[in-house]
């Protein structure tokens, strides 16, 4: 029995239709799901980004059972998996949608990250194969 990848990740905004604009221009996606609640965006590979209304993710019942409430708050990160091939044409995309980049790293391995802000602050990371043992 092992775990196969995270599935989703969930980020709380306090605009979530700003925070969802930017992730669809981003991501070049179209919502799967979209409401006041939650927009659930395809993240590559098999994985959501989940983004909910902050305050708005209590208990949710549904036909097949309980969704348990959550909630966060306080500085977060994520990271995108890239090609290494790639990091060219993300960081030309960062520039013509007019994200700055806030830094770059060469990580021991080989890998290459970018990093940027969204616009609630969160730490945004596109990062390459190299820059862990698995990946």
């Amino acid at each position: 029995m092992k775990i196969r990848r995270i599935l989703e990740t969930a980020l709380y905004c306090d605009d979530l239709a700003r925070t969802a604009r930017f992730y669809e221009t981003l991501l070049d996606v179209s919502p799967m799901l979209s409401g006041d609640r939650l927009v659930a965006l395809d993240a590559g590979e098999g994985t959501v980004l989940l983004l909910f209304q902050r305050g708005n993710s209590g208990p949710l019942d549904t036909d097949g059972g309980l969704v348990p409430g959550h909630d966060g708050a306080g500085p977060v990160h994520l990271a995108f998996a890239i090609g290494r091939d790639d990091v060219p044409d993300w960081a030309r995309r960062l520039g013509e949608l007019g994200i700055a980049i806030e830094s770059r790293v060469t990580w021991e391995r080989g890998g290459e990250s970018i990093y940027f802000r969204d616009p609630e602050n969160r730490s945004v990371e596109l990062a390459t194969p190299g820059i862990w043992a698995t990946y």
